[in-house]
C-alpha cells in the first residue's frame, strides 16, 4: 500500500517535494520509482531509485529532479525543481522487485504497486 502526498498548486518556476510512504514490508529490495501522467495521456516514468540506491532520470526531468529513498522510514521522495506549466499531472509512486540492474526509466518497465497519486498543477 503506498501513499503519495505533497502534491499541490506552485507557480511557474517553484519546486515541490514528494513523498510516499509505504507500510509494506521489504521496502530497502523493491526498485521504487515515480511516474505521472495527464489526463487522456500515457504514463510517464520519470526517475527511479534501486534497492543499492541507483538512480535513473527520464530527459524530461534530469537536472531538475532528485529521487531519493529512506528505507529506515519506508518512504520515498522526488524533489522537483524549476517547474514548468508542463509538469501539471497526477503523480504516482510505484514499486516492484526488479534487481538494481533492471530498476530503470528506460528500458521501461511494467511496476506491479501503484499509488493513489497526487496532483501537481503548476500555474503560469
Amino acid at each position: 500500500h503506498l501513499v503519495a502526498t505533497g502534491g499541490g498548486t506552485v507557480q511557474d518556476g517553484g519546486s515541490l517535494r514528494l513523498s510516499c510512504r509505504t507500510s509494506g514490508s521489504s521496502f530497502g529490495a523493491h526498485c521504487l520509482a515515480w511516474f505521472r501522467q495527464v489526463p487522456g495521456g500515457e504514463k510517464e516514468g520519470l526517475a527511479t531509485i534501486a534497492s543499492d540506491s541507483t538512480t535513473t532520470y527520464a530527459d524530461s526531468v534530469k537536472g531538475r529532479a532528485t529521487i531519493s529513498r529512506n528505507n529506515e522510514l519506508n518512504t520515498l521522495y522526488l524533489q522537483i525543481d524549476s517547474l514548468k506549466p508542463d509538469d501539471s499531472a497526477m503523480y504516482y509512486c510505484v514499486a516492484d522487485r526488479f534487481p538494481a540492474g533492471q530498476c530503470t526509466v528506460f528500458p521501461s518497465r511494467t511496476f506491479t504497486y501503484w499509488g493513489q497519486g497526487t496532483r501537481v498543477t503548476v500555474s503560469s
